[in-house]
Parts: structure tokens; C-alpha cells; sequence
């Protein structure tokens, strides 16, 4: 069991999310267990020194030439592609080196431990925005590439191949927006690669939230632009965690708890 997520330096660093993330893993429901299997690839140097104050798995993923330091990367920019591709890159090596691994983005908050909820038939299971009710509809739920499960066989080593070296087809197109490309193409099909989507009733977003927190396992900052606007939507999604598993167990139902979106600044 390997769990993956990635940072630069101006997501790490005190209060930023990257403790938000960690924090969640403290307070979560079966969740502290998970963080010794969780692995934080650092992409510069700062963002290495600061994972290794704060967590014993860090592994630094440099790239010739980049530098990732700095402020946050413009979503679409030069330089947020360059990462984004850099990291699709790991994740395919990582696969060839036959592990099954989690990837979840940092600006993710861990309620409870998401392995049982998994698909036993899937060979790649991926997070949407919008979830339509059918986990096998690929067109219709827009796939969100910051969190999945992918289990290491030849059908997922060659998709993640072929995901990665379609970035050429679609110039500009971030890993998502290419992933949303390919998965009405021919191809899947023909490697017969299994796939389903993940529903928001356990792996929620601020786009479309967990409605009932005895199931939900994460919830991920997606329709919030910008990091402060990140920092204080998992900052209230926590603080409603946290109040939320305190409470006594009568009154933990999924009709007494509602989210406050006017506190996190996203849309809902």
C-alpha cells in the first residue's frame, strides 16, 4: 500500500496546506495508520527540507534544468505544466516498478481510510467534479486527475504510457484535461483496461461536497482558485470534521450535518 502526493515550496511550508493535509491524517477516522505508507514527493529543494521536518517518507524528484521553487504556478502556466507532466511521468515509473499506488493532490483533506471503498474489478479508478450515478460512465463524469487508485498491471502501464505521450497530440492541455481526451478513444477498450469513477458521496470536492460524513472519506479544495482560497476552504472543511466526529454518535446523521460554504470563499 503506497500513497503518493506531490509539492514545491509554496505548498510547504508552516500553515501551509501541506499541514492541513497531514493535520487530517491525525484527526481522521482510521486514518493515522495510513500516514507510514504515505510517500511526499518533493519537486525542489525547499519543499524536500521542509518534508523531511515534518514526515519520515519524502523522496525528491528533481528535473534537469527546473526549477519548481517559488510561488504557486499559475494553473495552465509554463511552469504548471511542466509539473504536472513531470509528475505524470513518476507515477508511470512508479507503476513499472510493479506497485499499486493512491495519488491524491496535497489540497486534499482524509476523513477515513478510502481502501474498502475501492473497486475490487478496477484496473484504474479515478475522482470527478460532477458525479453522474454511474461509475462506469466514462463520458459523461468529468474526471478529476488529483486523486485516484491505480493497481500495477500491464492493461494500467500501458495506459498511463499512452496518457503521458498523449500530452504531444494536445499542446496547452494540462494531465486532466488530456485524460477527459482520451477516454472516449478506442483505446482503452482495446487494452481492455478497467476502469471506474469514484462517486462524491465518499470522495467529494468543494464542486460537488460529501453529504454524509459517516461515509465520506476525502475532500478535495477543487472550484477554489488560488492557494489562500485553498488554505481557508480545508481550514473550515476540517474545523466541520472535526466538530462533526466529536459530537456524540446520535446525532452524526446526514441530515443534521450541512456544510457552511460561506466560509470557505469556493463555490458550492
Amino acid at each position: 500500500m503506497v500513497i503518493i502526493t506531490t509539492i514545491n515550496e509554496a505548498w510547504a511550508e508552516p500553515g501551509s496546506i501541506l499541514d492541513l493535509f497531514l493535520e487530517s491524517f491525525w484527526s481522521g477516522d482510521g486514518t493515522q495508520e495510513l500516514v507510514r505508507h504515505l510517500v511526499i514527493v518533493s519537486l525542489d529543494q525547499k519543499a524536500h527540507q521542509y518534508c523531511q521536518a515534518v514526515h519520515p517518507h519524502c523522496y525528491a524528484l528533481t528535473t534537469p534544468g527546473v526549477s519548481f521553487t517559488g510561488t504557486p504556478a499559475t494553473f495552465k502556466s509554463d511552469e504548471f505544466m511542466l509539473m504536472v507532466w513531470r509528475r505524470m511521468e513518476f507515477y508511470t515509473s512508479v507503476l513499472k516498478l510493479g506497485i499499486d499506488f493512491v495519488f491524491t493532490d496535497v489540497d486534499i483533506v482524509w476523513f477515513r481510510n478510502p481502501f474498502p471503498h475501492f473497486h475490487e474489478d478496477a484496473d484504474f479508478q479515478i475522482a470527478c467534479d460532477i458525479y453522474t450515478g454511474d461509475d462506469s460512465e466514462l463520458h459523461y463524469n468529468s474526471m478529476n486527475g488529483g486523486f485516484g487508485f491505480v493497481r500495477s498491471n500491464d492493461r494500467a502501464r500501458r495506459f498511463f504510457q499512452h496518457w503521458h505521450d498523449s500530452r504531444e497530440r494536445f499542446p496547452g492541455m494540462h494531465e486532466q484535461d488530456v485524460l477527459n481526451k482520451i477516454k472516449d478513444e478506442p483505446f482503452i477498450d482495446e487494452i481492455g483496461l478497467r476502469v471506474k469513477v469514484l462517486d462524491t458521496d465518499h470522495f467529494g470536492g468543494i464542486c460537488q461536497p460529501i453529504k454524509d460524513l459517516n461515509v465520506g472519506c476525502t475532500m478535495h479544495a477543487t472550484c477554489c482558485i488560488g492557494m489562500e482560497s485553498k488554505i481557508r476552504a480545508l481550514t473550515a472543511v476540517l474545523q466541520d470534521w472535526k466538530h462533526f466526529s466529536s459530537s456524540p454518535p446520535e446525532s452524526r446523521n446526514s441530515t443534521s450535518f450541512v456544510w457552511k460554504p460561506e466560509r470557505t470563499g469556493c463555490w458550492m
